[in-house]
């Protein structure tokens, strides 16, 4: 099966930052186009003046990273991925898909997307998979079915919150989840216990999509899905916080999260690529304590609580 080429097209100013979030996705198959400083950089790597009369022609104002998806891995995950830190960290960019119509990839990963166990007492099921018991059967069966929402389970950074969620939640308990994609999470904390769930996303695509995940796992009496920016739209108080997000917006977050955080309240930071913890630790420190940590491929999600 043929490769997927994503081509994200930003201003040039940004290409650097839209590099390091594509770089997300992929740990390979990655490359950039930034004709910005075509000239300077002609002379000082090849000692040359004399410049194709194409690359003179190229758009110096915008940039273009270029990434490849393999047959095995999700495509409309990697898109939805992309498309949502883009958009939190601000950055203007189109995105477009290459080598077969979008309306096939969009189906064909579909065929390598099987029943995953995740943790020790949940599975993640897609609505187009039978499931025969065989990773056990006491599992939590979570019915999926993302469309082009993040979140199916296959992401290091969505496996590690519900690993921490599996770990601390509590029946009963009310849970908020911050860019809850394709409400993955949310439905997983209904699924083990909780008693309610709020989920919030800038995306309608993935409010829609997060509510009909509730719906097939029939928790839809329990979830609230919301469209806003972060928490803009939210009110009241939360025995878990969820942000699945990336490190530069979990920051800008944390800065305003207590008011949604019930007394002794757990705040689950995932998406944070290792280089960033650091960042994210010092973030939390005056306010929270770490309770948690776990690491995956690169990618760190924490738990806390307020000092």
């Amino acid at each position: 099966m043929d490769w997927t080429e994503i081509c994200i097209t930003v201003e040039a100013r940004d290409v650097d930052r839209a590099g390091d979030i594509a770089q997300m996705v992929v740990p390979y198959g990655i490359y950039m186009e930034d004709y910005s400083h075509l000239e300077e950089e002609a002379m000082e790597i090849a000692h040359i003046d004399l410049i194709d009369e194409e690359l003179l022609k190229k758009d110096r104002t915008k940039g273009v990273v270029h990434v490849y998806i393999s047959p095995e891995e999700n495509p409309a995950e990697a898109v939805s991925f992309l498309r949502e830190r883009y958009q939190a960290e601000g950055i203007a960019h189109e995105i477009t898909t290459a080598s077969c119509a979008e309306e096939d990839w969009i189906n064909n990963w579909k065929k390598y997307f099987k029943p995953i166990p995740v943790g020790e007492r949940l599975l993640i099921r897609p609505t187009w998979e039978e499931y025969d018991g065989s990773a056990g059967d006491d599992r939590v069966v979570l019915s999926l079915d993302p469309g082009l929402a993040f979140g199916t389970g296959t992401h290091e950074t969505t496996r590690l919150c519900m690993q921490l969620l599996e770990e601390y939640v509590q029946p009963g308990q009310s849970m908020l989840d911050v860019g809850c994609g394709s409400g993955i999470l949310s439905v997983a904390a209904l699924l083990l216990g909780a008693g309610s769930a709020v989920g919030v996303d800038i995306d309608e695509l993935a409010v829609k999509t997060a509510r009909e995940n509730a719906a097939l796992n029939q928790v839809e009496d329990r979830f609230t899905a919301v469209c806003g920016d972060l928490t803009d739209k939210v009110t009241g108080q939360y025995d878990i916080v969820a942000a699945n997000i990336v490190a530069d917006v979990i920051i800008r977050l944390t800065k305003d999260i207590e008011r949604f955080l019930k007394p002794g309240a757990l705040y689950l930071m995932s998406g944070i690529i290792d280089t960033r913890e650091e960042e994210v630790l010092a973030a939390i420190a005056p306010r929270f304590e770490l309770v948690a940590r776990r690491e995956e491929k690169g990618w760190i999600a924490l738990a806390a609580r307020l000092k």
